[in-house]
């Protein structure tokens, strides 16, 4: 992940029109344009393996999910925001259209790489709070461990549940989800 833009805050014009020009992915947060890196296999294992075990889970519920890059659009006093969370989780689908999601995801978790852990410490989370995701996972390969953050009636996130491997991986909006970090952190 690499700050691409000078301190000058951009549009969601200004950065529509910059995203439609390159191949990489890009992320709006708060009007600073962040490039994002290839992920590495260790990342992507986690994810992949999170992302089987959700699918499993919302197998005939109402809700689905999405794995990067899939971008999601926050819409917040005038000013756009666009993301790629590692996984998204959606239950009102009215958000959903070919080129992404507009709407507040209900879970969103992002599996940290050293170049983006304060980004999704900070930024995201802020902003992830702001807008009013129920449930925010931050997954640490190098710690294996999970911590879930879940939104109070006062918009701010209470204090992580963390779990560690071997524990058990438990979601307080989807209560009866529960994943074994064996299954996350087996291998690596």
């Amino acid at each position: 992940m690499e700050f691409i833009n000078d301190n000058r805050k951009i549009t969601f014009e200004e950065f529509i029109v910059m995203d439609n020009n390159t191949e990489d992915n890009l992320e709006l947060i708060n009007g600073k344009v962040y490039l994002l890196s290839a992920p590495s296999s260790t990342h992507q294992m986690i994810v992949t393996k999170l992302s089987t075990e959700i699918g499993i889970y919302l197998k005939n519920k109402n809700c689905i999910h999405f794995v990067a890059p899939f971008d999601v659009y926050f819409e917040e006093e005038g000013q756009t925001h666009k993301v790629q969370p590692d996984i998204t989780v959606i239950c009102d689908k009215s958000g959903l259209s070919e080129i992404g999601y507009r709407a507040v995801p209900v879970l969103i978790i992002e599996v940290l790489s050293p170049s983006t852990a304060s980004k999704d410490y900070i930024e995201k989370m802020d902003l992830y709070m702001r807008i009013g995701v129920k449930e925010y996972w931050i997954v640490s390969p190098k710690n294996k461990t999970v911590e879930v953050f879940t939104l109070t009636n006062e918009k701010t996130y209470e204090e992580p549940m963390l779990f560690s491997y071997p524990n058990i991986i438990k979601s307080s909006v989807f209560e009866d989800l529960s994943i074994n970090s064996q299954m996350i952190f087996g291998i690596i």
